[in-house]
């Protein structure tokens, strides 16, 4: 009976400590804990077949981090100027006369603003938002495309929306993401929107990643791509060098800005 209290005291133990901390690598518990890594993996598991969290590459994240979804107004008061200078930047990858994919989101809606300096654009979202601050541009031609709308995050996804996205070929698509980490890829805490994301990197000659340095290490419910299947990444200066040259590694080019 003692062992199997003890037990279950360590699985508790593990349980607050990634809640305390998001996330947590097996040497780190099993150092924390004063354990073999063999009986962390084995409570790891455990854990997540009862549903208590969810294991990635070398250790386990919050089930709330991995679940929890902010809204688009949400994101879009967290990290403006981080956000402004990384649109910036993504605007300076941009050659007039491209046929670019930009997904729903508060960086991609920042770059909005930095398309009137370009004479002829043609651009295909997902985020129906988008089209109150691109009708008074005539020389962007604004394609929608249709699906399920999800309020939370003002994005259409689903089948129609892939099968769409899945009919044109376009030279960039910006792409947003929940969690950036350098084992377990991209990822986004809704299954349906992780797959229209991966249909949006298909779909496109060049991807280019924006996001925030909040995003690096995290990991969502979803896997939406590997490190590597993007080409760019634009970032803000609060990113760690490490996590820079990890993705130069594996073959991305990262433009770090100063907001």
């Amino acid at each position: 009976m003692s062992n199997v209290l003890f037990g279950e005291e360590r699985k508790m133990m593990i349980l607050k400590y990634i809640q305390q901390h998001s996330r947590a690598s097996v040497q780190e518990l099993s150092r924390v804990l004063n354990v073999s890594e063999s009986t962390v993996r084995r409570d790891l598991k455990e854990l997540e077949d009862e549903k208590m969290l969810h294991r990635t590459h070398g250790g386990a994240v919050s089930l709330q981090g991995v679940n929890f979804e902010p809204t688009f107004m949400e994101k879009g008061v967290k990290y403006q100027r981080e956000k402004v200078a990384i649109a910036k930047k993504a605007a300076e990858l941009i050659d007039d006369g491209d046929t670019i994919l930009l997904d729903s989101g508060t960086t991609t809606f920042h770059l909005l603003s930095e398309l009137h300096r370009f004479s002829e654009l043609t651009i295909v979202t997902n985020c129906p938002l988008f089209v109150e601050y691109i009708q008074d541009r005539p020389t962007i031609e604004l394609i929608v495309v249709g699906g399920i709308y999800r309020r939370g995050t003002a994005a259409l996804v689903g089948p129609i929306t892939e099968q769409l996205i899945r009919s044109v070929k376009v030279d960039k698509a910006f792409i947003g993401m929940n969690g950036i980490d350098l084992h377990d890829g991209l990822t986004t805490p809704n299954i349906m929107e992780a797959s229209t994301k991966r249909q949006m990197i298909k779909s496109a000659k060049q991807v280019i990643l924006l996001t925030d340095h909040s995003k690096v290490g995290k990991v969502s419910f979803a896997k939406v791509a590997e490190i590597s299947d993007i080409d760019i990444c634009v970032i803000d200066n609060g990113v760690p060098l490490e996590f820079v040259k990890g993705l130069e590694e594996q073959g991305v080019e990262v433009h770090v800005v100063d907001p």
